[in-house]
């Protein structure tokens, strides 16, 4: 039998992880319980979306096990053994401004709840492939002192520098940078992943992703700058616009479209891999032009408000360069664009509502 177990299973990542893979192994474990509304309130609850997987998925198996239990873990661990092929770890504490007000919390949920996966996987399944979501913030704010220029709609790179054409690559330094306490804990798991891979030679892969996101995204203010802006748009609820003159960019990239990069990684496995994964030159925006995309879809104006505030260790520009993952796996490419996001937001969110 094979099995694939996917962690955060109900999240963005993790439901379109268990909706792909379901199609290609004979059972998908999902292990998620719910902490997201615990971080971010009722309207952030993903419970929603583990009933849709339980009743759309034949093969689906749903566990409420925190990820920082290891005695649980080691119960599902253990029984399935050698059958587990593949490990798509998504559950995460997501956000910088909840992880200030409580570091104990974030730290034990990113950094710990991943040595437990890590170490369950080493000792049951030490074949499987060891899938990791990581994050761009693991290079602190060292974008932001990049040589950025102000245009009209958004910041960008100076033409002149290597990375304006691709983007950003993985030999960035992760260090003497300001991380966010969010950032720290996933550098700790990212490192983790990586040396799991290169110290005990298990296929470990880190993808250190841009803004990750699709329809099925519970956004709220804190996590999920997409899904909760077009959530605004259609409300009419206030949208609070963070520094940067609202110039600041992100890359975007699909859910499917990240999942199909784990695809492609576990049909063709490496130890301790390291790529950036983000929308690049493909799909990104800065929050003005993602303001007027809303606007355009809905067709109704935003209500939205300025704070000179950014957010601490915010990137003013992130564009991820993906051409390393591109040289490994030359048959994948993006299927979609930000236009193309945005309206399935938008459909999707009229659906809910």
């Amino acid at each position: 039998m094979k099995i694939g177990i996917i962690t955060g299973s109900s999240g963005l990542i993790g439901s379109e992880s268990v909706t792909f893979f379901a199609q290609k192994f004979d059972k998908i474990i999902g292990i998620d319980n719910n902490m997201r509304k615990v971080f971010f309130g009722s309207n952030a609850s993903t419970e929603w979306n583990t009933q849709k997987l339980v009743e759309e998925i034949a093969n689906f198996e749903h566990h409420a096990i925190d990820i920082r239990n290891v005695e649980e873990l080691e119960k599902l661990f253990s029984k399935y053994g050698s059958d587990i092929k593949l490990i798509v770890h998504t559950a995460a504490q997501p956000s910088h401004d909840w992880a200030a007000r409580e570091p104990l919390t974030d730290f034990t949920v990113n950094a710990n709840g991943t040595l437990n996966m890590l170490e369950m996987t080493r000792l049951h399944a030490p074949e499987a492939t060891f899938i990791f979501t990581s994050t761009n913030k693991v290079y602190g704010d060292t974008p932001n002192y990049l040589p950025l220029v102000e245009l009209d709609k958004r910041w960008e790179i100076d033409e002149s520098h290597p990375y304006f054409k691709e983007g950003i690559d993985e030999q960035m330094s992760i260090d003497q940078t300001k991380h966010s306490l969010f950032g720290a804990s996933k550098v700790a798991a990212d490192v983790l992943v990586q040396e799991y891979g290169k110290y005990f030679g298990m296929n470990t892969g880190v993808f250190r992703g841009g803004c990750l996101t699709g329809p099925n995204h519970s956004g709220t203010q804190l996590h999920g700058f997409l899904s909760y802006l077009m959530k605004c748009a259609i409300t009419g609820d206030k949208y609070t616009v963070f520094g940067y003159q609202g110039k600041q960019v992100r890359d975007n990239i699909h859910s499917w479209d990240l999942v199909n990069m784990f695809w492609y990684f576990y049909q063709n496995p490496r130890q301790g891999e390291v790529y950036n994964a983000g929308g690049g030159r493909h799909s990104n925006c800065s929050m003005a032009e993602a303001i007027e995309m809303c606007e355009q879809i809905t067709g109704k104006p935003m209500n939205y408000e300025y704070s000179e505030t950014n957010r601490v260790g915010d990137h003013i520009w992130w564009i991820s360069d993906v051409s390393k993952f591109k040289t490994h796996f030359p048959e994948w490419n993006w299927k979609y664009n930000i236009n193309d996001i945005l309206t399935q937001i938008f459909n999707s969110t009229i659906i809910k509502n």
